[in-house]
Order: structure tokens, then C-alpha cells, then sequence
């Protein structure tokens, strides 16, 4: 009987310390309450606890808590009938408050959600839904913040998953969308001809340009060699009259060029009886030798004032 009685005081020693004993895991925190009233919160560690006096009320985790929203039906401000759901980010900032501030913060916090989704929707048009999603996310999670900080909650965010319209009016609006795209390749296809007719345009300008250059550098080209082709005709022929002047005033040189005129007269003379039947006879062609002294002295005069010229040149 004795053993007996010791197996049991053991037995029920041991069971006491299992239930008394408490491991609190990392990130979470227990609510402990002495005869049905707070006494204390747990963090992450080892506790022993008063048996039949403490007992462990509340668990709470201090993680950030992910919750869906269901869907909903929500109507927009142009009578648009839509379906939206969301996701709901959280976190237990006062395990306290989340113990005894409402029943059931989850269930609280989605009901929250929805009623605020269905009056921000309620705001806007159906096209404004699908642009302000972020306009839509900001005053669901500043209405949730704000109502749920008695429950010891902060609300991290809030994102809207889907936002489905009708049948009908997914049709109207992909209509309106490839209407939409049909039209800004129609612009983009002008805006592409137009750019490529201001490209020809510009070509052609500069090819014009380019032209029109050559030309003018051909011309000029043309018009020196012409200038250096008449300098250097002139500069031979100031030469060639020097020569012929300084060959006149060397000895023989006056009568070399009497012969010379003596014997293109008479070559003229020759031709010109040869050309015509009737000749003029000049009355002094006895005197060859005279003639041919008279045009002597007028070469003489016109080689030198053309000599006097050349050097008044240089």
C-alpha cells in the first residue's frame, strides 16, 4: 500500500509539473490569467506556473498574420456590379488588447475590410477601379488601422487580388480596348510615314546641297584654270614680243624683219591673185623695197609701244 501511495505522489507530481511547466516558442506570447483574471503575458522562454491557480488563456503570434478576404459584390459609382477580394497583412502589436479588446480580431478584421472595400469602390467609376488600386489599398489599410488599434492591431497592408466586372461588360471593355490599341497603331503608323517623308525631305535637301556645292566648286575650279590659262598665254606672249624686241634692236635684226614683211606681202599678194579675177594693181608695186621700209617702220612703232606695255606691266 505504501509503494502504491508513493507511485501515486509521484504520478501526480509529475503530471502537476507537466501541466505547470510552459515553453513559450520564439515570436509568440501566452496571456496567463490567476482564478479568471489577468496576471501576466509569457514571452518566448521557460515558465513555471501556479497549478489549479494559473492557467494559460490566450496565445498569441507576434509574426505578421496573412488573412484572405472573400469575395464580394461591390457597386461602383456608375452602377457597375463587381466582384473584388483581397489580402489582409497584419500584426499583434498589444497581446492584451488582442485578448480581451474584441472576441475575434481575425474575423473582425476581414469583416472590416470588406465594409470598407464596398465604400471606396462605391466612389468611383468601374474604369477608375483598375488605375486607383493604390488609392483603393491606402484608405482600406488607414480605416482598418484606425478602427483596430483598440484590439492592439496594426494593419500592414492591404491588396485587392482581383477585381472581376460581368460578362458583359468584359466584353464591351476588351472592345474598347482593341478599338483603343487598332487606333494608337493607326497613329503610330502616320507618325512613322510622317517621319519617314521628313527623312526623304531632308535627303533630298542636303542631297541639293551637296549639288549645288560641287557645282559651285566645279565653276570655280573652271574659272581659275581658265584665269591661270590666260595668265600664262599673256606671259608667253609678253615674252615672245620681248624677243622679237631684242632680236629687231640686235645687228640684222631690221633687216631680217624687212625680208620677213617682204616676203608675207608677197605671199598675200599671190594668194589674193589667186582668189579673184580682177586684181588691183597697187600704182607703186615697183617699189617693192619702199613699201616694205614703210611697213617696216609702222611694225617697228607698234612692237614697241607694245613692248613699252608689257614692261609698264611687269
Amino acid at each position: 500500500m505504501e509503494i502504491a501511495a508513493i507511485g501515486l505522489l509521484v504520478a501526480f507530481i509529475i503530471i502537476t509539473f507537466l501541466k505547470t511547466a510552459r515553453v513559450v516558442p520564439q515570436k509568440t506570447v501566452f496571456i496567463i490569467e490567476r482564478l479568471g483574471k489577468y496576471h501576466a503575458t509569457l514571452e518566448a522562454g521557460f515558465h513555471i506556473l501556479i497549478p489549479f491557480v494559473d492557467r494559460v488563456a490566450y496565445k498569441h503570434s507576434l509574426k505578421e498574420i496573412v488573412m484572405d478576404v472573400p469575395p464580394q459584390q461591390c457597386i461602383t459609382k456608375d452602377n457597375i456590379t463587381v466582384e473584388v477580394d483581397g489580402v489582409l497583412y497584419l500584426q499583434v502589436m498589444d497581446p492584451v488588447k488582442a485578448s480581451y479588446g474584441v472576441n475575434d480580431y481575425s474575423f473582425a478584421s476581414v469583416q472590416l475590410a470588406q465594409t470598407t472595400m464596398r465604400s471606396e469602390i462605391g466612389k468611383i467609376d468601374l474604369d477608375k477601379t483598375f488605375e486607383e488600386r493604390e488609392v483603393i489599398n491606402g484608405a482600406i489599410v488607414n480605416a482598418i488601422d484606425k478602427a483596430s488599434e483598440p484590439w492592439g492591431l496594426k494593419v500592414i497592408r492591404y491588396e485587392i487580388k482581383n477585381i472581376n466586372p460581368p460578362g458583359s461588360i468584359k466584353d464591351a471593355m476588351e472592345k474598347q480596348m482593341r478599338a483603343e490599341r487598332e487606333k494608337r497603331a493607326v497613329i503610330a503608323e502616320s507618325e512613322g510615314e510622317k517621319q519617314a517623308r521628313i527623312n526623304r525631305a531632308e535627303g533630298e535637301k542636303l542631297e541639293a546641297i551637296a549639288k549645288s556645292e560641287g557645282e559651285k566648286t566645279k565653276r570655280i575650279n573652271e574659272a581659275e584654270g581658265k584665269a591661270q590659262e590666260i595668265e600664262k598665254v599673256a606671259m608667253a606672249t609678253g615674252k615672245g614680243i620681248r624677243e622679237i624686241a631684242n632680236a629687231i634692236n640686235e645687228k640684222g635684226g631690221q633687216d631680217a624683219v624687212n625680208l620677213r614683211i617682204a616676203e608675207q606681202y608677197l605671199l598675200e599678194f599671190g594668194k589674193l591673185a589667186q582668189k579673184n579675177n580682177t586684181m588691183i594693181i597697187p600704182g607703186n608695186l615697183s617699189d617693192v623695197s619702199g613699201m616694205v621700209a614703210s611697213l617696216s617702220k609702222v611694225f617697228s612703232t607698234l612692237n614697241q609701244k607694245e613692248t613699252e606695255t608689257v614692261i609698264k606691266q611687269k
